[in-house]
């Protein structure tokens, strides 16, 4: 099988313990632009015209007396700074579809999706390499010129924030702490 052909290496997102204080780096010493909001947990950066090169997500605080990874109640489970996802991206949805197929007969961890995501729109495959990193296949995500009228806008924490399809294109189970979410019910 034709191995999956990546057009270039995409955006990046890391976990980080204060959210404030990271975006006022990323923008003030940095230069990058926000694109739009997760409730005041996620944030999208751009250094281009892509809707974002860096996302930048809030590490849960912990439960009092509690240090331990089991303990944090987010998706993925992360209790330190640094990478969640890097990302790849491809043609289109037929593509994406076709890397479907790559990753299983190479019996690749699928995590999540496909989906397509409410900041930035675009369609997403996020799988496992062989050290466990979390890699994701992208493509149309949305493309804000310099100059453009765009105005970040925040999105409530919600399925249509993390996948506007609401698991109808997922072709492994959504994650249960989405599933709870859509659900209302508490994890």
């Amino acid at each position: 099988m034709t191995p999956i052909r990546p057009r270039k290496l995409g955006h990046l997102v890391l976990m980080v313990r204060d959210i404030q204080k990271s975006v006022k780096f990323y923008t003030e010493v940095m230069g990058m632009q926000v694109s739009d909001w997760i409730s005041d947990q996620m944030v999208f950066l751009r250094a281009g015209a892509d809707h974002h090169d860096l996302a930048l997500s809030q590490l849960p605080a912990p439960a009092p007396g509690s240090n331990t990874e089991a303990d944090f109640n987010d998706l993925p489970r992360y209790s330190r700074p640094g990478l969640e996802h890097f990302s790849y991206l491809v043609d289109n949805m037929a593509e994406m579809e076709r890397a479907v197929k790559v990753l299983q007969s190479h019996q690749v961890e699928i995590v999540r999706g496909i989906g397509k995501h409410g900041p930035g729109e675009n369609l997403f495959l996020v799988f496992k390499d062989p050290d466990g990193n979390n890699v994701e296949l992208y493509c149309e995500m949305t493309q804000i010129p310099e100059g453009s009228a765009h105005r970040a806008q925040v999105w409530e924490r919600n399925i249509d924030s993390f996948d506007q399809y609401r698991f109808a294109r997922f072709v492994v189970p959504p994650p249960q702490a989405v599933v709870d979410a859509k659900s209302g019910k508490k994890s």
